[in-house]
Formats: C-alpha cells, sequence, structure tokens
C-alpha cells in the first residue's frame, strides 16, 4: 500500500510539474503565431487524446515520466507552402528564445504562486537559539555561546532553524569566514561573531550544517516516552506499548530520550533488561535490539520506537503573517534565493567543493514526495515549488537537448546574425545527450547506494 501511494504521489508530482513546464513552452508559442502540433504528458503510446479547433493534438502517453511540445518545423519535416510562416524554424530568433525560455520561466512562475499561498496561509518556526557548543569547534573558537540566538548569517537575517539551515547549506564547500550576527535573551544588542572554515563539509554526503559547526539548537528535554512501536519490530516482540516511559535500562536510569537512544545504539544484539512505567504501574521485560549496519560499515542496535516530542515554548516560536503584496514579495525573493543556491550547488559540485554522491536521482525524489504529501499539504506544496525551481534551473544549463541548450545556440545566432551551423548543433546534441544520460545514471546509483 506504501509503495502504491508513493508511485501515486510521485507520478501526481510529476505531471504538474512538467504540465506546467510544457504549458509555457505552448503557451508563447501560441502567441508568437507557431503552430503546435501535439501537446503530451509522457512519452511513448498514446492513453488518451483529443484536439482543439486550431488543431493541436493533446495527449496522456504511457510513460509518464516528462512531456514535450511538438511544434512545426522544418527540421523534422516538410511543410505546407500556406504554412511555412507557423514554423518555428521560420519565427525571429528572438521570438524562438522567448518559446524556448518559456518552459523553465513556467517552473520559477509555479514557485513563486506556491510560495504566496503558503506565505499567506502563514509561516511560523523555531526561533535558532543555541542550546550547546561543542569544546574547541568552530563554534567556540568564534566566540558563539550556549543560549545566543543567531539573527544573521552573512547579513542575511535568519528568524527560523530552516532560514539558518538555508544559509548554512549555501555554504557548503566555501573556505573563508562565515559571519554570525548573535544576540542574548531579552536583549535587542546585536554581536558580530566570525567562524572561519576550510572546504566546510565539502566530503560530507548528508552534510550535518550544525554539527558542522559544533553546535546544537536549543530543544526542549525530551522525557523517553514512546509515541509508536514499529510492527514486527524487537520493541513489539518485549510488549513494549505507545504511551510507555522508559525507567531504567539494566538498572541504569534514562532520564532524557537521548539516554534511551545511545544505550541502544551501543549494544546491537545484546539482551537488555528494561524497567518501564504503564498508566502509573511498573513493569518489566527483556528486549534485544536489532543489528543494523550503515552505508560506512557503522553497527549499532536499532528497537524500532519513535519518541513523543514535547512542545516548544511559545517564546521560542516565530510566527509569521502576511498580507497579499507582502506574501507575494516575499514569494519571489524565496524563489530567487532558491534559484541562486541551486546554481552555486552545480558550481561547486562541477569545482568539487561539494560531493557528487548529493546529487539524486527519481527515487529520492519519490520518498521524500511521499514523505513531504504525509507531512501535510503545507510540506507537499513546499516540496512542489522546491523540485520545480530545481526543474526550472536544470533545464536553464547551457546543455545540448535541454532548453539551456536551445537558447546558446540561438544567443549565439543572435550575436552572429546567422545560425549556428547543423553539424555543431548536431554534435553538441550528441555530447549534450552523453552528459545528461552520465548525470542521470550518477543519480540512480547514489539513491540505489543510499537504499
Amino acid at each position: 500500500m506504501d509503495l502504491f501511494y508513493t508511485i501515486a504521489i510521485t507520478l501526481a508530482t510529476l505531471a504538474v510539474l512538467v504540465a506546467v513546464h510544457e504549458y509555457g513552452h505552448f503557451w508563447v508559442a501560441r502567441r508568437c503565431g507557431v503552430k503546435v502540433l501535439r501537446f503530451s504528458i509522457g512519452f511513448g503510446k498514446p492513453l488518451y487524446t483529443w484536439r482543439d479547433r486550431l488543431g493541436t493534438e493533446y495527449s496522456v502517453a504511457a510513460v509518464p515520466l516528462g512531456g514535450y511540445v511538438r511544434m512545426l518545423d522544418e527540421r523534422e519535416g516538410e511543410v505546407p507552402a500556406d504554412e511555412l510562416e507557423q514554423a518555428f524554424n521560420r519565427k525571429p530568433v528572438l521570438q524562438r528564445i522567448a518559446v524556448v525560455s518559456a518552459g523553465p520561466l513556467a517552473n520559477l512562475a509555479l514557485a513563486v504562486v506556491a510560495y504566496w499561498g503558503l506565505f499567506l496561509a502563514g509561516e511560523s518556526g523555531y526561533a535558532p537559539v543555541i542550546g550547546e557548543v561543542e569544546t574547541g569547534s568552530i563554534a567556540e573558537v568564534a566566540g558563539l555561546e550556549e543560549g545566543q540566538e543567531i539573527v544573521a548569517v552573512d547579513g542575511a537575517p535568519t528568524p527560523t532553524w530552516q532560514a539558518l539551515s538555508f544559509r548554512l547549506l549555501d555554504r557548503i564547500g566555501d573556505s573563508g569566514t562565515i559571519r554570525f550576527s548573535v544576540k542574548y535573551p531579552d536583549s535587542d544588542v546585536v554581536y558580530e561573531s566570525e567562524a572561519v572554515v576550510q572546504r566546510w563539509l565539502s566530503d560530507q554526503e548528508q552534510p550535518d550544517l550544525f554539527g558542522g559547526l559544533g553546535i546544537a539548537m536549543y530543544t526542549p528535554d525530551v522525557p523517553p516516552v514512546v509515541d509508536s512501536v514499529v510492527p514486527g519490530s524487537p520493541a513489539e516482540s518485549a510488549g513494549l506499548q505507545p504511551g510507555d516511559t522508559i525507567l531504567r535500562a539494566d538498572g541504569i536510569d534514562m532520564s532524557l530520550w537521548m539516554d534511551w537512544v545511545d544505550y541502544v545504539r551501543a549494544r546491537p544484539g545484546q539482551s537488555i533488561a528494561l524497567e518501564y512505567r504503564r498508566a502509573g504501574t511498573s513493569g518489566e521485560t527483556e528486549i534485544v535490539p536489532e543489528r543494523i549496519e550503515d552505508a560506512n560499515g557503522e553497527v549499532f542496535g536499532r528497537v524500532g520506537v519513535s519518541v513523543a516530542l514535547p512542545e516548544m515554548p511559545p517564546e521560542m516560536v516565530r510566527q509569521f503573517n502576511r498580507g497579499p503584496l507582502q506574501a507575494l514579495g516575499a514569494s519571489f525573493t524565496r524563489t530567487g534565493d532558491l534559484v541562486v543556491f541551486t546554481f552555486n550547488s552545480i558550481k561547486k559540485m562541477i569545482m568539487g567543493l561539494i560531493s557528487p554522491k548529493n546529487l539524486s536521482g527519481p527515487i529520492t525524489i519519490a520518498k521524500v514526495a511521499s514523505a513531504s504529501a504525509k507531512s501535510g499539504l503545507e510540506s507537499y506544496i513546499s516540496f512542489l515549488a522546491l523540485l520545480s525551481v530545481s526543474l526550472g534551473v536544470l533545464n536553464l544549463l547551457p546543455i545540448p537537448v535541454l532548453d539551456g541548450g536551445h537558447l546558446l545556440f540561438y544567443t549565439l545566432e543572435l550575436l552572429a546574425g546567422r545560425p549556428v551551423p547543423e553539424k555543431i548543433q548536431a554534435l553538441g546534441y550528441q555530447l549534450g545527450l552523453f552528459m545528461v544520460i552520465g548525470i542521470m545514471m550518477l543519480a540512480l546509483y547514489n539513491d540505489f547506494a543510499r537504499l
């Protein structure tokens, strides 16, 4: 059932992104007088088709992993003399540039609309207050202290954990200084601190942003109360139930949830004498953590329970309510930040400053799409906007076979006053196809490695 749900959500997500992208091409092509022959969602054999009054065929095809808009073009077949003026290749180069760029721009527009809706509904997050500073860490050398709130990084405001994470993500692989603006509780005085980094977290597949600085964000103490039990897990076999409070393991007090987690992780396959409290009554059982080995060869124990998280104190919650115009401005800013971040990440990956293992493919996208949908509408729309920005930016890369490759050739034509020779274009498309297939294979390899 979960697999079916994941597949359905993934296909629906791709369908929305592809439809918006191709509609961008379609809409501008029509405005430029180009005859559109087919608008297809998916590839392969059409499952359902219909035509409009202008003769465009709309199709939903069997392989739902993309789509295309086919326009009248002399390079793809003979064009009747009375329709030559509607052929794409006969249009002025500026109109061809407009048609090609419309797809990626439509994806960016979708992100703006999505974020506008989210911001109108209200945005909330947790204040980025430092809960702990590791001895000898980058943060301690920089003078960051427990209890300080990080209000900006490199001059960019960080009102929430999410905002702080985004700014730190943008510094992965960098060398130099990261500037922090911090303040103490109940004070408006802002202090400046600097952390010196060298190729920061460049070798990590899943960078720990806060841990990489040597800080932990403040969270309330989490008592060892079970929230859920995984079916078929050691915890279920031991008789644990949601609501149970872990008291002692092998006679050692478990005051906090992390005490219990650390104790279990250190004992894969070893029997643990467990004391717990359920509805005011104490009980005892034995539990044997299953042995887990991660991709790095680290072995640890796991029993299959999750924790009941306490609520954050009200003063730690940041709530942002915006009017329509303010929300629209914020949505353009958020989309623009993501565009710049995506281009920077691609540049760093090419330069070797970010591990290529961070590249994700369809399996990871499917897992994240499913998880975000289960987390609620707000989480899913946010993921859809992020993915739409990524699709738009990737299509703008100057790689032949992508929209950006076409834009490159048309820009050269605009500057030179004549088209790029067909032989050079054909060679470029072959190289571009090789690059795209190579990137897809690497992304798939990373996906399977994570599994």
